[in-house]
Order: structure tokens, then C-alpha cells, then sequence
């Protein structure tokens, strides 16, 4: 399963957008439908994948700004010039 799990992340991961039923998963995978339906699941939750209104597969944040790390304001601190 692990294997399954590991292949189905990288194909979402590298095709943003991807958007797969059980049946195209099952195909792509070569794995059985019953097996193709577990890593589905165990995808959506740990949040990598959501179930769309149509039934098919797609990555959580695809068409969301991802968030970006607060940056630091750093003051520039000032010397008093050497007389």
C-alpha cells in the first residue's frame, strides 16, 4: 500500500490540476479497485487529496495560493559615525 501511496502523491504532485477517478487510479496504478479506494481515501485524509462533486481525485491546495512565510522586518540599525 505504501508503494501505491508514495506513486499516487508523486503523480498529483507532478501534474498540477490532475483530476482522477478510482477507475482511471486503478488503470494508471495496476493495482485492484478495492486497494485503489484505500490509498484514495488515506490520501483525503491526511489532506493531500479532496473528492470532487463528480467523484474524481484532486490535490487539496490545486487552484489555492499556497502560504507563504511571514518575512521578518529587520531595522537596519544605525552606527553613530566615528568622530
Amino acid at each position: 500500500m505504501q508503494r501505491t501511496l508514495d506513486r499516487l502523491r508523486a503523480e498529483f504532485l507532478e501534474m498540477p490540476g490532475l483530476k482522477l477517478t478510482v477507475e482511471q487510479v486503478h488503470r494508471l496504478c495496476g493495482v485492484e479497485r478495492r486497494l485503489c479506494s484505500a490509498v484514495l481515501d488515506e490520501l483525503v485524509l491526511e489532506k493531500f487529496l479532496c473528492v470532487k462533486p463528480d467523484g474524481s481525485y484532486a490535490r487539496l491546495t490545486d487552484g489555492q495560493p499556497s502560504p507563504r512565510a511571514a518575512k521578518a522586518g529587520l531595522a537596519h540599525s544605525r552606527l553613530p559615525a566615528a568622530s
